[in-house]
């Protein structure tokens, strides 16, 4: 089985998965470190983005914002 996934790999070496990924038994890896820096995405900005979706997603938001949306 061949699989990618993406993770962060820390100055101490520890390396932290993006998502969580099932194993059916224990296998082998093989880690490519890429040149570029990775897109950290602040803790609170994820945590929040449900509760803000919420209030976001309502008619009376979408209308008070509609003039800045192009017209199709």
């Amino acid at each position: 089985m061949l699989k990618s996934v993406e993770a962060i790999i820390e100055k101490n070496g520890e390396v932290r998965l993006q998502k969580p990924i099932h194993l059916r038994t224990r296998c082998r890896a093989i880690l490519t470190i890429l040149d570029e820096k990775p897109e950290i995405i602040a803790e609170t900005a994820l945590m929040s983005e449900v509760a803000l979706s919420e209030d976001w997603n309502r008619p009376e938001e979408e209308k008070a914002w509609s003039h800045l949306q192009k017209v199709q």
